[in-house]
């Protein structure tokens, strides 16, 4: 049996924590996985990724195959009015499923789980205490157990206990917009073409899916809300009200959903962290950076986070205090502005699309319709984007530590 490189422990163990611990085992180090729950839960029903965590899964041992329905992107108006083609080039869309796959998030969990050995993953451990002594990280959990790593890895979503630990508890940044999200399922393969539609005030949004062999769409509706108000008690009846004059495909997708099918959630982030390691302790995800779904990029940016720490990790060594704190900083000065770019711009476009004031959006979205301008944003910048973080996934060749890469350059 080859010699560890080092013992790394992830507390939570939704899609950052998953694609730490496996991008971990795969470079040599001893892991243990922590989740609270007395089981792993998709936080949430729809999904969509990107080509760079497709590539992050692939290199990190998750079966990719048939996972998601692949998807050309546009944004239109209400009417149908084309605003912007997401233009990726054709030699990404044929590897990656169109560029953009919809999957649901129990789907890509389900495959994450299949590919993490039964050891590493410790259920029902809820992370009480947090003590770096500099040589090392004790954890303890709220059952009594204790635990010993080289380096503790913040997983555990926007009210990250590893993260209150490291940075206090800052805010929440309540986006004041919410969601109701479904899925059905067809019996024949639909187009593979997704529509991101917006009147006045409110988006209505559909995707193709497949899941477990199955063709299906997934679907949204997005507008403004009052976080202290009731939630709707009537998720059929809210969607079909606020669909009128959308397309009737999207209509008929909402009328033919089950309401089991079909879940609300609030919109909330944090405003961005210039720092997320101390120590030997660094966040990932929505620990590190929680996302609208705007950017449909939340869960994708925290498999690439997981990726590339093991990456900064794999090439010091873990008895080196020093090395190991220059290799967190090096992996969040490699994340935090990639980060930054895509949270924020979520952060904004849900406010130009749904907080614009009333006598302006007549302008905006004349702006949208014969300008263009959400071509450049939208359509040809996020592309840019996407194709930079696939460069920067290095597809198993040696690895450059950032602070060389930088020295070369």
């Amino acid at each position: 049996m080859a010699q560890s490189k080092g013992r790394i422990a992830i507390v939570g163990a939704g899609p950052g924590g998953m694609a730490a611990a496996l991008a971990c085992l795969r470079l040599g180090f001893e892991v243990t996985l922590f989740e609270r729950a007395g089981e792993i839960k998709a936080a949430g029903n729809i999904l969509n990724l990107w080509p760079p965590p497709q590539k992050v899964l692939k290199l990190i041992g998750v079966d990719t195959e048939d996972l998601g329905a692949p998807c050309h992107t546009y944004f239109e108006s209400r009417t149908g009015k084309r605003r912007a083609d997401v233009l990726l080039p054709p030699e990404v869309e044929a590897e990656y499923g169109g560029g953009f796959i919809g999957l649901l998030r129990w789907g890509l969990y389900q495959r994450m789980i299949d590919a993490i050995p039964p050891e590493v993953l410790k259920l029902g451990h809820e992370l009480v205490r947090i003590d770096d002594y500099g040589a090392g990280v004790r954890l303890t959990f709220a059952n009594g157990a204790t635990h010993e790593a080289d380096v503790l890895i913040g997983a555990d979503g926007i009210n990250s206990f590893v993260r209150g630990h490291l940075w206090g508890g800052k805010p929440i940044r309540h986006q004041r917009l919410h969601l109701v999200g479904g899925y059905l399922f067809l019996d024949q393969e639909p187009e593979g073409v997704g529509i991101i539609a917006h009147n006045r005030t409110t988006q209505v949004s559909y995707t193709p899916i497949r899941h477990e062999g199955k063709w299906g769409y997934e679907w949204w509706v997005l507008e403004a809300c009052d976080p202290a108000a009731p939630a709707p008690g009537d998720l059929i009846g809210f969607c079909k009200a606020r669909v009128e004059g959308f397309s009737k495909t999207v209509r008929d997708l909402i009328d033919a959903t089950p309401v089991e099918h079909m879940q609300r959630w609030e919109i909330r982030d944090r405003p961005p962290l210039k720092q997320w390691s101390k120590g030997r302790i660094t966040l990932v995800g929505d620990a590190a950076h929680p996302t609208s779904p705007y950017a449909a990029y939340g869960a994708g940016m925290s498999i690439e986070d997981g990726y590339f720490l093991a990456r900064e990790l794999a090439a010091v060594d873990m008895a080196d205090t020093a090395a190991v704190r220059a290799a967190l900083l090096c992996f969040e000065q490699r994340r935090i502005p990639h980060t930054i770019q895509v949270t924020q711009g979520a952060y904004y476009t849900g406010k130009i699309f749904h907080h614009c004031p009333a006598f302006l959006r007549p302008i905006r979205d004349w702006i949208f319709d014969h300008t263009p301008f959400l071509q450049k944003m939208v359509g040809d910048e996020m592309p840019k984007h996407i194709l930079s973080q696939l460069a920067e996934i290095e597809d198993g060749q040696p690895y450059i530590p950032t602070h060389k890469r930088k020295a070369a350059a």
